[in-house]
């Protein structure tokens, strides 16, 4: 992917979050079994970085744990819900490309449902550096992508989005697609970016950037399908 292009998706992807930022947290009140089990990698009193954090849900997860808990995320109106909800964490609207943090300053850095939506490896290469770079030595990343390959209807799109690249008329990567979000009528208001991640090209990009893995995992059926994954600095 050209980089001027993958520039425009960074800034269509921001610009989209920050359209559907009400109906997005109403669809993320509830926190699923596998976000909560993601917690338990910390322990009470560590600082902690939750990229991409959306509405700020995650911290529920760890607030009882007493961490120095940390939330990015590009989209202005999300940071602004998750101030008001969780006024004892540490919101700020930054992106994950440069993150405004020193080196080794981080226990944990967390990313959960966010590398899927960085256009080009290039760019999601530079998000993992900056998240190893924040973290401290033996410092922990704790990763969740969907396996889109497993879910609901995936096919049809990689099909269409394929045939697409190779017909000269799409500017995306092969294994990208553009997911519909419907609002609350089933009416599509607009299209989000999503790299379709392997547990064999997660594990590339993650030891590209300079992590030791210490495992991965699938779980999940349809709509709940993900691969995890846990890696050192």
């Amino acid at each position: 992917m050209k980089k001027e292009y993958a520039e425009y998706l960074l800034k269509k992807t921001k610009e989209d979050y920050n359209k559907i930022a009400e109906n997005f947290t109403r669809s993320r009140e509830f926190i699923p079994e596998d976000i909560r089990n993601l917690g338990e990698y910390t322990i009470p009193g560590e600082k902690v970085l939750d990229l991409g954090c959306g509405n700020g849900r995650f911290y529920k997860v760890l607030r009882d744990k007493k961490v120095d808990y940390f939330g990015i995320d590009f989209s202005e109106e999300l940071i602004k819900i998750a101030k008001n909800d969780y006024q004892k964490a540490k919101f700020r609207v930054t992106n994950v490309l440069n993150l405004p943090f020193p080196n080794n300053f981080f226990d944990k850095v967390y990313s959960i449902s966010v590398l899927h939506q960085i256009p080009s490896r290039e760019f999601r290469l530079q998000s993992l550096k900056e998240a190893r770079r924040v973290l401290k030595p033996e410092g922990l990343l704790i990763l969740r992508v969907w396996n889109i390959f497993k879910r609901p209807n995936f096919y049809k799109l990689f099909f269409k989005y394929s045939i697409l690249k190779i017909f000269l008329k799409s500017k995306l990567d092969f294994f990208d697609v553009f997911l519909p979000w419907k609002d609350s009528k089933g009416k599509i208001i607009l299209e989000r970016y999503y790299h379709c991640f392997s547990k064999k090209e997660l594990k590339k990009i993650v030891r590209a950037a300079g992590f030791e893995i210490k495992e991965i995992w699938g779980s999940g059926l349809g709509k709940r399908s993900n691969i995890y994954l846990t890696a050192e600095k």
